[in-house]
Order: C-alpha cells, then structure tokens, then sequence
C-alpha cells in the first residue's frame, strides 16, 4: 500500500466533509413511487415558465454491476474547452468527496466523460454513447444549443440530465427529465437590464447578439423586454456570427445611434474582440453582458478595454459563504489555484445534486432518481441553494453581477428572484 502524505489525507477528509454537506436541507421524495409512467405523469405535469413538460414515454435503465455510471458532456476541445475542462473537474471532485464518504450503498460512482467538442452535434453524438454505455444519469452541457440535443437523447432514454450552464429558458420543456443547477436566461436578462437601469443609470442601449447562438438570441431578447418594460429604450441591435474577428461595420451603424451603454449577449470568444474594437472605434460607453463572458479568456482577449465591465455570473470566488470556500479549498488541493471559469463550481454543483438524488431516490432506477432530484428543496450549492420542487426544472436561485478588473472578476452586487418581482 502506498502511504498518503498529510495534504493527500487532509484533501481526502476535506471532499468528503463537502460530499456530507451537500446533503443537508434536501427532502426526500414525497411522491417518489415505484410506477415509472406514474412517476412521469406527475413530474411532466409541472409547467416550465415557457410551457408544459413532456411526460417521459419510458421508464429509463436502472443501475446493475457493482458501480454507478454517471455520464458529463462536456468540451474537451474547440473554443468552449475552458468551459468544458472546469466542468470535468468539477464533476470529479464531487465524485471524489461521495466514493471517499463510501459511496452509494456502497457502490463506487464512475464518471464517464464524452466530448462535445463545441459542436452540437458531437454532443448529441456523445450524449447517445454514454447512454448506450449504461449510465444512469448525465450531467451537461454549458453551451445551450448542444445541451438541446443532448436532452432529446436523454429524454428519448428515461435517464436524467442535470445542466451544468445551459441558461436557454425553453430548455426545460423538452422533457420531464430535464433540470439545471444554472439560473435561467429569462432570469439574468432581467438581472442586468435592472443593474444597467438602475445602477449605471443607462437608458438607451444597443444589443451586439451573435444570431448563430440560441444562447445569445434568447438572452438578448430577455435583456430587451425587460430594459423598455422598465422605461429604457433600445436604440440598436446588431447582429454577429460565432467566430467571427472584425466587428467594424458593426460597430460603426451602432455608434451613430448614440447608445449610453451596450449590452453584449455572446461568448468570451467574440466578446473580447468586439469590446476592443469598441474602445479603438472611440465608443467608451459601459459595457456589459450575460454569464457566457466567463471564462479568462475575455481578459487575455479583450485586454485593457474589457476592464471595468459587467455581466452576470453564478458565483464568485470571493464570497464568504462556507459552501464555497470548502469547494475552493478542496479544488486547490487536488488541482492548485482556482478554477478558471464559473463552470468548475456549477460542474461541481450539478454532480452532487445527481449524487445527493440517488442516495435518496426509492430505488437505483432512472425514474426513481428523476423523481428524487424533482423533490430537491434547500440543495446548498457553491453557486447557491437550488431550490426545484414545483419549478419545472428551473432552479429558483440568486444570480451575482461582477465586474471585469484586469486580475480577474471581483463581486459588485447579487439579485434574488423576489427582487425583481
């Protein structure tokens, strides 16, 4: 046997405190059953905040072997692999502190990993594998237009998919199965449309949206509604491509608009670029965006110019909250540093949920575990207690702003949902 050193004991102890603490303030089921289609019935009777939920039309797969398979979409490769490496890490960790705590019934959890490259596709293509590799449960994706096909493939199996930052509303409408441990878009557009209102005093802003991004043309059009609702105006809105690098002409019908403020709904990949090329235009009005700026990317990118913006994000490392320094604590150890990105945290967030939903479901059935994470009240994340009992698989939880300094991302202000009632 080889002999542990005092920091591999202490970071060992250290996930398995986190794993225990997760588990506290989540109910058990109340209707968690042993019918599957009933099971289904009542979880699919429960209305997302854009419709009705699909009822699963199969019972899904149950656990057999002597391990627990746990499925993470995420990206390895392509631009958004920040993302997906933070996820992956995240997810590990949790599944570390629960194998380390003993386990599930005293079966150790395996993490399967599936690549979605930042493609759709890839990830649908990786979703399907897992699934037919006997998972029980599959955690991801961050891009929403992946995540959409990742949850047919799910729903079409029974197994439960938990999102680790696919804030896409109508997401959750695809299946009963569905859930997310991210806020929502029609959440984080009100979030900055009432900052940039009231806290930056804007009142006429234009949108920069990337139109090959659902992502983006969802949270845009949040933004909108609730910026004029408030009484602001929307002077301009134009409309970019993923991966594009000049943004001039652009820029140049926004400028003679005149806007005071510019909300920019894409990712870190396009954001950086396009806050820069608005500073070298003579355009200094605020800037700022949604939780797809968060990566360290959009510093090293968008350099001296993205410094001093906005956007709304899920977390912050500088909080106090015990839930995040114990995660930040137990990250050091087993990886040095911090995470780059929010998605370690939500990773984290999303593995445990699945984890703590097992232990308490009826049975090691897929639709059991469904009903378990469906009961979820008082879950005390990293990024927040989550909440999803009765709400359609959309998290009821805080969303933080912070803002953009040249060593990384510093908290400026948080939003409960009844604050913006």
């Amino acid at each position: 046997m080889v002999k542990r050193t005092i920091n591999q004991t202490w970071a060992v102890l250290a996930l398995a405190a986190i794993a225990a603490c997760s588990l506290v303030g989540c109910k058990e089921p109340e209707t968690a059953g042993t019918g599957g289609e009933g099971t289904a019935k009542s979880s699919g009777s429960e209305t997302s905040s854009t419709g009705v939920r699909r009822a699963l039309k199969v019972d899904g797969p149950e656990v057999k072997g002597d391990k627990i398979l746990i499925g993470l979409v995420a990206a390895q490769n392509g631009d958004q692999k920040p993302w997906g490496d933070d996820s992956v890490k995240g997810a590990q960790l949790a599944v570390d502190a629960a194998n380390a705590a003993g386990g599930v019934n005293g079966k150790q959890i395996q993490l399967l990993v599936g690549d979605s490259n930042s493609d759709p596709v890839a990830g649908k293509n990786a979703a399907q594998k897992l699934v037919n590799d006997g998972v029980i449960g599959v955690l991801g994706e961050v891009a929403s237009g992946t995540t959409q096909q990742i949850a047919q493939v799910t729903y079409d199996a029974g197994v439960p998919l938990i999102a680790i930052g696919a804030t896409r509303t109508d997401l959750a409408d695809i299946g009963s199965n569905f859930f997310r441990v991210c806020y929502t878009d029609d959440f984080q557009g009100p979030v900055m449309a009432k900052f940039a209102y009231d806290d930056l005093n804007l009142r006429n802003v234009a949108i920069m949206t990337d139109a090959k991004l659902p992502y983006s043309v969802g949270l845009s059009d949040s933004f909108r509604k609730a910026f004029e609702a408030r009484g602001g105006k929307i002077v301009d809105e134009q409309k970019y491509q993923q991966k594009e690098t000049q943004f001039s002409s652009y820029i140049s019908n926004l400028k003679s608009k005149n806007p005071d403020g510019v909300f920019l709904s894409g990712y870190f990949t396009e954001v950086g670029p396009i806050v820069s090329q608005l500073r070298q235009a003579g355009l200094s009005v605020p800037v700022f965006g949604g939780d797809g700026w968060d990566s360290s990317e959009l510093i090293s990118s968008g350099g001296e110019a993205i410094v001093g913006g906005f956007f709304c994000n899920h977390y912050n490392s500088k909080e106090t909250r015990k839930e995040v320094q114990d995660f930040l604590s137990a990250w050091k150890q087993k990886y040095g540093g911090e995470p780059g990105t929010t998605m370690g945290a939500l990773g984290f967030d999303a593995a445990n949920l699945m984890i703590d939903a097992i232990k308490r479901s009826t049975s090691l059935k897929a639709k059991d575990i469904i009903a378990a994470i469906d009961s979820t009240e008082n879950f005390p994340g990293v990024s927040g207690s989550i909440t999803l009992k009765g709400q359609g698989g959309n998290p009821s939880k805080p969303a933080l702003v912070v803002k953009v300094t040249k060593d990384g991302f510093v908290f400026e202000k948080s939003y409960s949902p009844e604050e913006l009632n």
